[in-house]
């Protein structure tokens, strides 16, 4: 049952720095209390991360090894035909997905560029998907071009808060992002936003980073979180950051769950270096979906077959599934590509978005 006290837009630091610290059984009783009231209690949806046009972006995101200003060794690659796509979107689907994220390493798109990524998300559509794309900063015409094309989300990530940005990103603006999101808002498409954790930021930041999204007139209905992947040649390159331990992060995605009860969580980049129980406590504390395949855009992922034998294990259900059995099949005969988390970087959930994770 939905309830005013519930669903709130006025949340201050003071009262999600106090979610942070609860005590993380108090903490996780809370979230899973309010999943199960707005969300289909052990239901996980399958995405897909697809990189549509890969390298070479002029931003200086430090987590990202897309951009130019980086020797990662990543090999650049054009904008994809629109066949491709569909061909891949239509093997996600086999594989079991049914929700597909285009992402393309710009800063923002040529109108140009815009033809054939609205033919994709045509296609895609017309498969039964959903669909989100990610191809960095939005004019509002350009949205509206989306939105006519039928576009179900778009990924744009804040990935952390409005005092550490700075440190990780120089070349576009806080401001730009939500600017960004507001225009796909007034376009009339789902907003894809969340950020990634492991950048070396506190967790006042991680507090920052979710009030912000959560004190938005409508909360995005899709909110991936990124464990950072931390990739040779960029700044935050293996080695240069603790990685963030496994309760930390079940914290964000359960702060998440408390503050937006009604918005798709989305457990995105960085599986590949969790747990199977630490992902499973990330679905207790409120994670409703997860990208699914062998890459998120440019960084690997864990495979088919091990992700449908943590579900099996677990007793979910594959959404769109009639019924735990079906969904899982057979957990030998899997297989595909992907932050987090869609946007650009995605990498970290989406476009070379960390990943992302969309």
């Amino acid at each position: 049952m939905t309830t005013a006290a519930d669903i709130r837009h006025d949340w201050t630091r003071e009262e999600v720095q106090a979610l942070f610290d609860l005590p993380f059984m108090d903490l996780m009783f809370r979230a899973q209390e309010l999943h199960r009231r707005y969300q289909k209690p052990n239901t996980v949806q399958l995405s897909t991360l697809l990189s549509i046009k890969t390298g070479a972006c002029p931003e200086d995101c430090a987590y990202c090894p897309q951009s130019v200003r980086f020797e990662t060794g990543l090999k650049k690659e054009p904008l994809m035909e629109v066949r491709a796509v569909v061909e891949a979107a239509r093997e996600a689907k086999a594989n079991g997905a049914t929700r597909f994220c285009m992402g393309a390493a710009w800063r923002s798109p040529k109108d140009r560029d815009l033809d054939k990524v609205e033919a994709m998300v045509r296609e895609v559509k017309e498969l039964g998907m959903e669909t989100c794309v990610t191809l960095g900063m939005l004019k509002p015409h350009q949205a509206q071009r989306l939105a006519g094309a039928g576009l179900d989300y778009y990924n744009h990530n804040l990935d952390t808060s409005p005092e550490f940005y700075g440190k990780i990103i120089s070349t576009r603006t806080y401001e730009d992002r939500l600017d960004t999101l507001a225009n796909v808002r007034a376009a009339g498409v789902k907003v894809c936003s969340g950020g990634i954790v492991g950048m070396g930021e506190q967790t006042a930041d991680r507090a920052e980073l979710l009030r912000q999204l959560a004190t938005m007139d409508v909360h995005p209905e899709s909110v991936p979180i990124n464990d950072l992947v931390q990739v040779d040649g960029t700044p935050l390159a293996i080695g240069k950051q603790e990685p963030v331990q496994g309760l930390d992060f079940v914290r964000v995605i359960a702060v998440a769950r408390v503050l937006m009860p009604k918005s798709s969580v989305r457990l995105s980049a960085g599986r590949q270096a969790m747990s199977d129980e630490t992902q499973a406590m990330c679905f207790m504390a409120g994670a409703n979906s997860i990208f699914y395949g062998d890459k998120l855009l440019t960084t690997e992922n864990p495979q088919n077959a091990k992700d449908r034998a943590l579900i099996a294990k677990l007793g979910m259900q594959i959404e769109g599934k009639v019924t735990t059995e079906v969904a899982v099949g057979n957990a030998e005969d899997c297989h595909r590509h992907g932050g987090a988390a869609c946007e650009h970087h995605q990498h970290h959930e989406h476009g070379h978005e960390h990943a992302a994770a969309v």
